[in-house]
């Protein structure tokens, strides 16, 4: 990996899905005030939400801090933004938008005309965002590109089962993976632990998340005891909102989401009405995640593969299969890495625009290191996607919060299938979570696991390639895993195991496969210290080579 790779930040923001490449070689002031003013004219940024401070941007952007100030120091005059010392810069009134310049933010007034636009624009979220071009990594293989060195034509036959380790009990790798393999590998010990999926629990914000539980508890009156909104918390709904808008180039409204007990919740509640609305297959990413395979089957969903290639899930395959709803990772594909490319993105809004419906997985979007930021498909087409988020990867997966935004035609189910489900996710997690939101707490947690979650992943690359060096490495720019294929002749589900005997837990590939294809591990880096890290990784490289 060239050593200046790890030094550049992502290339872009994710607040207003802001790109390096997008920066014009002069006056970087003005073309930020626009786009700011446009946010605020759409509702992008609503009144009361609170820009990232001047250091931090000009650090993603690579400006100069004055190019921010300054930019910040316009809107301010126009009276659209106010400085509050230590509460940060603060939108406080939004631009006039007729009729004919609707989103653009066109003409501007003041005094009641402009609070009244102000309040207007509150509702209102727009879309946004760019492509992604990819970098060279360690064996000339894109970091964003996925195995698949062919139109989708997979290359080996699925490995055999093996029998366990010496450990005095079933290997997880010694079988078939059924629907306990997660917990079955979760439980097995280890010294070093791989599993992909994993954030820094360590980081985990403790302080800030008592104080907004103290904050809450201070103002929180008895009836909110009680029973909540099976839809779930209004503060939180709106705080989501918001965070799509900023961070995900999606414009959703309060009302249309709806919170669920992450990701997995979600499919299962779209289980009974996707097939009261005659759907029956899910069609999935072929590699792409056993456990939301898992998920569907369990609803009584047939799950047809559809190849990964280097752009994407292949539309024509997806047509092929006949199934009327696809589930897919396209900001940083399950387990390869993959950004959907601008050419398939469109392929697919094809598709789904001819009655097809995207189930879209947006798990780890905002882990991003050497790219810049890419918009949700739920940005390009609201009414043929269902969007599905957590704050699992961004604080824990212990606090089961997670939401779901889908087309009109399927809110009213769903959130029947929620009220009867469980009546609604634990309300009291939700209002702090939402003051966390509110307070910039997730953004600041966010650039904090970035920093980190960067280190660990140059420490993985280079340990990989020092260790395994006839392997190769995939979707690295952004994400808390690695994928990494090698050509040695040993099936994954033996190397994992022969790993695990030695105390190193991962993943084969094969797992989250269907379809035949080369070996590989999926390696996850983010709970791992750098020093563990290439602990663990040579003594996978020993595994390979005694293997071999």
């Amino acid at each position: 990996m060239p050593a200046a790779a790890s030094e550049l930040p992502g290339r872009g923001s994710d607040f207003l899905q802001l790109a390096v490449g997008d920066l014009p070689a002069g006056g970087k002031a003005r073309w930020l005030a626009g786009r700011l003013r446009q946010a605020i004219a759409d509702g992008r940024l609503a009144v009361g939400s609170r820009l990232p401070p001047t250091r931090v941007l000009a650090a993603e952007l690579r400006v100069s801090r004055g190019v921010i100030t300054e930019a910040y120091r316009r809107l301010a005059e126009d009276g659209h933004l106010e400085g509050r010392g230590r509460g940060g810069t603060v939108v406080v009134a939004a631009p006039f938008a007729s009729p004919q310049a609707g989103a653009r933010g066109g003409g501007r007034a003041s005094g009641e005309a402009l609070r009244e636009a102000a309040r207007a624009a509150q509702g209102r979220r727009a879309q946004g965002g760019s492509g992604a071009p990819r970098t060279t990594l360690w064996r000339t293989v894109s970091p964003d590109a996925s195995y698949s060195r062919t139109s989708g034509t997979l290359l080996s036959d699925p490995p055999s089962p093996l029998p366990p380790p010496s450990r005095g009990r079933p290997s997880p790798f010694s079988r078939t993976p059924g629907a306990d393999v997660f917990d079955a590998l979760r439980d097995a010990p280890a010294t070093v632990d791989f599993t992909p999926g994993r954030p820094d629990l360590a980081t985990f914000p403790r302080t800030a998340w008592l104080r907004a539980e103290r904050a809450v508890l201070a103002e929180l009156s008895a009836e909110h005891l009680g029973y909540g909104d099976p839809r779930g918390a209004p503060a939180l709904r709106r705080a989501v909102a918001d965070w799509l808008a900023r961070m995900r180039g999606v414009r959703v409204e309060p009302d249309e989401v709806l919170i669920v007990a992450g990701t997995a919740q979600a499919l299962t509640l779209l289980h009974q009405v996707l097939r009261a609305d005659a759907v029956d297959a899910v069609a999935v990413e072929d590699p792409g995640s056993l456990g939301g395979r898992q998920h569907l089957r369990n609803g009584g969903l047939a799950t047809p593969p559809v190849p990964v290639d280097e752009e994407g899930v292949r539309v024509d395959a997806l047509r092929a299969t006949g199934a009327g709803a696809v589930l897919l990772t396209p900001a940083h594909q399950f387990p390869t890495g993959v950004v959907t490319s601008g050419e398939r993105r469109r392929e697919l809004l094809g598709w789904a625009r001819d009655g097809g419906l995207i189930l879209e997985d947006d798990y780890d979007a905002e882990h991003r290191y050497d790219r810049p930021p890419v918009p949700a498909l739920r940005a390009l087409l609201s009414d043929r996607v269902c969007y599905m988020g957590s704050v699992s990867k961004l604080l824990a997966p212990a606090l089961r919060i997670g939401w779901l935004v889908a087309p009109p035609r399927y809110r009213a189910d769903l959130v029947d299938a929620k009220r009867f489900n469980d009546l609604g996710n634990a309300v009291l997690p939700q209002l702090v979570l939402a003051r966390l939101m509110e307070s910039g707490g997730l953004e600041r947690q966010l650039r904090l696991l970035r920093r980190r979650h960067r280190d660990r992943r140059d420490a993985m690359i280079a340990a990989l390639a020092e260790q395994l060096p006839g392997g190769t490495v995939h979707g690295a720019a952004a994400g808390l895993h690695l994928t990494v294929t090698y050509d040695a002749d040993v099936p994954d589900t033996a190397f994992a195991a022969a790993a695990l005997a030695r105390g190193v837990k991962c993943q084969p590939l094969s797992w989250h496969r269907q379809l035949p294809g080369a070996p590989g591990l999926v390696l996850g880096y983010a709970a791992s210290a750098p020093g563990a890290i290439a602990e663990g990784v040579a003594l996978l490289g020993d595994t390979l080579r005694e293997l071999t």
